[in-house]
């Protein structure tokens, strides 16, 4: 029996982290802990908010007293914390809101953390905290080839050959630190505290940095959900730049299938990088959902490819990131199990198939209906 709090878990990947855990272990307690900001959506663990080993709590992190309090009362010997304010667009425009929850939220769950198991006679014994950063603290990786080859890439999922695509280097759990936005200089502080903790207090501590993730459930505000509301009602589809920028996509249920992995077996104080093996540039991205969309959709494939425009470059836009899992495969047996094209499938079928969810999340029904759910409590 454990019991578990799973921060951010009404969110993209936290939903799938939810999702993955109250089925697999039906002895644990699962805790879902989530403050409901524009980015959760209760509708994503509709399937599972009646299991008996599943609760929700509605909470922000930064509610110190809050948090502790519920460390005391439901005995938590396991946080798993992915709650984050993560677009970096946003972060831009309001880099108070992202130092606020994604560093003093942190520190505040870490603080309370430590004065529970501390005060219990095993202190620290069984237990352990796990953070869930980017891929982005790390900065940018230098494009020494930005014409790269042509995808659909031919290698295996657990083959990092293609990474030599687009650079010749890769983020290691070693690469310095160097972020170079409101968002990742955020995530960075918390990373660190993180580890300040173990090191200061020996809290039983572990970090991972994750590439891009893309799957069902992800707020449309990014790339892929995005784009394929987009196509699906002919509106532009905005790039940024030429589009040439590198990112390495890994499909949402094979991080969930990561942090199971290294929750249960990590090694405390390490680091592990998880990512795809999957480097493409957003523009080429962008051309298979628009293929996809389009074929799934019975349009002549490629037949909204007039619907890309683009924009003004973001500031301060990183060229590349790649991540090196090597460690994480050859340490815990983990390996990505979908290749880009696999996953880019399922991912569309899922959101064509799920219009009202859609629906729902762009025109901000979702809220009004939790609201007026805990309105009534």
């Amino acid at each position: 029996m454990r019991n578990i709090v799973i921060t951010g878990g009404a969110g993209f990947i936290g939903s799938h982290v939810v999702r993955l855990f109250v089925n697999k272990y039906p002895e644990y307690k699962i805790i879902n802990l989530d403050k409901l900001t524009y980015a959760g959506n209760l509708a994503n663990l509709k399937d599972i908010e009646n299991k008996p080993n599943y609760k929700f709590v509605k909470m922000d992190i930064c509610d110190f007293d809050a948090f502790f309090k519920l460390m005391q009362d439901e005995q938590i010997d396991g946080i798993i914390h992915l709650a984050a304010e993560s677009h970096v667009d946003r972060s831009i425009k309001d880099p108070f809101t992202f130092a606020r929850t994604n560093v003093m939220g942190t520190l505040s769950l870490l603080q309370a953390a430590k004065l529970y198991w501390e005060s219990l006679p095993e202190k620290y014994e069984g237990k352990r905290f796990y953070h869930i950063s980017t891929d982005e603290v790390y900065g940018a990786l230098e494009m020494t080839n930005p014409e790269g080859i042509e995808p659909p890439f031919t290698t295996t999922a657990s083959s990092s050959e293609h990474h030599l695509a687009y650079g010749k280097d890769f983020f290691y759990e070693t690469t310095k630190y160097n972020p170079h936005s409101p968002y990742s200089a955020s995530k960075a502080s918390s990373d660190h505290f993180v580890r300040a903790f173990h090191d200061t207090y020996g809290m039983p501590t572990i970090v991972t940095n994750c590439s891009n993730n893309y799957g069902p459930y992800q707020f449309p505000e990014k790339l892929i959900p995005l784009f394929i509301n987009n196509i699906r009602h002919r509106k532009p589809l905005p790039v940024y730049g030429k589009g040439e920028n590198v990112r390495d996509w890994l499909y949402v249920v094979d991080h969930a299938r990561a942090i199971d992995t290294i929750f249960h077996n990590g090694k405390i104080a390490e680091t592990y990088n998880i990512g795809g093996f999957n480097e493409w540039k957003n523009i080429d991205i962008i051309k298979t959902v628009i293929n996809t969309v389009d074929r799934l959709l019975g349009r002549p494939e490629g037949a909204d490819l007039d619907l890309i425009t683009y924009v003004t470059d973001r500031l301060g836009h990183d060229a590349r990131y790649a991540i090196d899992s090597t460690k994480l495969q050859r340490e815990l047996g983990w390996e990505p199990s979908l290749q880009f094209e696999e996953g880019i499938m399922e991912t569309v079928k899922w959101y064509l198939e799920n219009e009202v969810w859609m629906d729902n999340i762009t025109s901000g029904e979702y809220e009004k209906y939790y609201e007026s759910i805990y309105a009534n409590r």
